[in-house]
């Protein structure tokens, strides 16, 4: 084995890791978040829309903070607003630009379910570090988080 089919292993092996911390996430977070009928990536969308400023978003951002394609954010804004959500508007300085914005049952719900999701996520950390592979991926997610947080507190004190 070469130097670089070293590197291309331990590559490899940190992806599958990561694929697999990903999986035990995920698979929590949806179990839980039934409990207020919410799958992780509507949870993830209602969320993002939650955290910005005046509650809305151009649906190219959206995408980008789902991880989806443009046809896929569609479809799923299209399910959400069906829900009434949330809705889109015109964007006010350009009208050929929508924005997605969060509705007053769409805040209700993500607040209802963003304890559901901490505890969800709790646990699946919890879980994670049973598992030599994953402890040291797990507490990485955690100290990230933890930083998260008291950047925002910062900006909040600002």
């Amino acid at each position: 084995m070469s130097i670089d089919d070293t590197a291309v292993a331990v590559r490899a092996h940190g992806w599958r890791t990561l694929g697999a911390l990903h999986g035990l996430i995920d698979a929590h977070l949806e179990r839980a978040l039934r409990e207020v009928d919410l799958s992780v990536v509507e949870y993830t969308v209602l969320d993002a829309l939650r955290r910005q400023d005046g509650f809305h978003m151009r649906m190219q951002q959206l995408a980008r903070a789902a991880a989806l394609s443009a046809s896929a954010t569609t479809r799923l804004v299209n399910r959400l607003e069906e829900r009434a959500l949330l809705t889109r508007v015109l964007c006010a300085d350009d009208r050929r630009g929508l924005y997605t914005e969060l509705t007053s049952a769409g805040s209700a719900l993500v607040d209802r379910a963003a304890p559901v999701h901490a505890r969800a996520l709790e646990a699946a950390l919890a879980e994670a570090h049973e598992v030599p592979e994953l402890d040291e991926l797990a507490t990485a997610v955690e100290r990230l988080e933890s930083e998260h947080v008291v950047e925002r507190a910062e900006h909040a004190a600002r």
